[in-house]
């Protein structure tokens, strides 16, 4: 029992334990790094489709509201856009129409027509879309230009908005 306490070469060097622990530590804070950045990655998608879902559900819904149905049902009326679209005409309308589909979330919506001559913006005025990151689904409609006779396809838009992801 004795040679192997005296035996000194069983024993290692101070400057290996070190080496050996500074090795551990580097590779555990790399992988505790490459583990939080996939965290982040995957929780910034997760809202990111949380949010374009939320998007599509507000654009499908916008496109069967009661008040901007045409002449007939699925269509949608290019005057009652106009009206909401100028909240100087009607104010009212234009209060309920974001209230309806979402009252604590900030998005604007865009409708247009395929071809670009028509185009209607429909935005609250109290938020600004500057530093903001924006999530947007669109839907396709039948938009009624005057009469019931002159109808285009075009696209109904909504865009949410948010503070800048990290």
């Amino acid at each position: 029992m004795s040679s192997f306490t005296s035996d000194e070469r069983a024993f290692l060097e101070p400057n290996n334990d070190i080496m050996t622990t500074a090795l551990v530590v580097a590779g555990f804070v790399i992988f505790a790094s490459i583990l939080s950045n996939t965290y982040f990655a995957f929780s910034d998608n997760s809202r990111a489709l949380e949010s374009y879902e939320q998007a599509a559900m507000i654009a499908g819904d916008i496109a069967s509201y009661p008040p901007l149905q045409g002449s007939r049902p699925g269509i949608i009326c290019a005057k009652a856009l106009d009206n909401i679209a100028n909240p100087v005409i009607e104010p009212q309308e234009h209060y309920l129409f974001f209230h309806r589909f979402s009252p604590d979330m900030e998005f604007y919506v865009e409708a247009s027509t395929d071809d670009g001559s028509h185009q209607w913006i429909i935005e609250q005025s109290s938020f600004s879309r500057e530093g903001r990151d924006i999530i947007a689904a669109s839907v396709p409609v039948v938009i009624e230009l005057g009469s019931n006779a002159r109808c285009v396809t075009g696209t109904i838009t909504v865009k949410i908005m948010y503070k800048r992801w990290k």
